[in-house]
């Protein structure tokens, strides 16, 4: 069971794009990993061009926890995370991605982790990438130190979307571009404090990633931008 304050609320936050045969099995595994707790999950449908958000609204039908945003077309997972930013209700807010990468089953040690003083708590993928560190790990390590050592806020996974957040730091942050990754860059120079926490990673097994080298060139003009 999660452990929250008495009174307080949990927001978990997740876009989605072309995950319709993954949907049921995250959908069973957030409920499950959050038996107890006082949630809600708002799920953002980024203009999928598959049946998505046919499959939301079938199992939102039997879960008053869940709450659906349909755009009617690809606006990108920045956007899509802003505006279950600005429905989210909760105290805390949990962000994760749908295509079951992420486990739900890390979002309680993420909480337990804001109790110990945080106010970002980031997930940390430590084990991803493994026998690909020419191709994949080593890229992704010099990628994490620039931004790293650009915004003063040194984390080891930028590009996890696995995160919690305390509201009142999350809550005035403007996002566009790749701005999301960014959120605990933000969060710190508010005077928030940023913490880092290890959690699991699942290879995809539906669809194919939505990620691409256009994304890094785009991740790293806005890394100029900010700085």
């Amino acid at each position: 069971m999660t452990t929250l304050a008495a009174g307080a609320k949990l927001s978990v936050i997740v876009p989605v794009y072309n995950e319709a045969r993954g949907l049921p099995e995250l959908i069973e595994r957030i409920g499950a990993a959050l038996v107890g707790t006082a949630f809600e999950c708002i799920l953002v449908n980024d203009g999928s061009r598959d049946d998505s958000f046919n499959v939301l609204a079938d199992l939102g039908r039997s879960r008053p926890w869940m709450k659906v945003i349909d755009f009617r077309r690809n606006y990108g997972q920045t956007a899509a995370i802003n505006a279950g930013i600005r429905a989210a209700t909760g105290e805390i807010l949990v962000l994760m991605d749908s295509d079951l990468e992420n486990d739900p089953a890390d979002i309680p040690g993420l909480i337990a982790e804001l109790d110990k003083g945080y106010d970002v708590v980031s997930g940390w993928r430590r084990d991803r990438w493994k026998g690909q560190f020419l191709t994949r790990k080593l890229p992704s390590l010099l990628a994490n130190k620039l931004i790293g050592t650009v915004s003063g806020v040194p984390l080891h996974d930028y590009g996890c979307t696995l995160k919690a957040y305390r509201r009142d730091v999350i809550k005035d942050v403007v996002l566009y571009g790749q701005m999301h990754r960014f959120i605990p860059v933000f969060c710190s120079w508010q005077g928030g404090r940023v913490g880092e926490m290890v959690v699991r990673h699942e290879p995809r097994r539906f669809g194919k990633s939505n990620y691409g080298l256009f994304r890094v060139y785009k991740v790293v003009l806005d890394l100029l931008l900010i700085k």
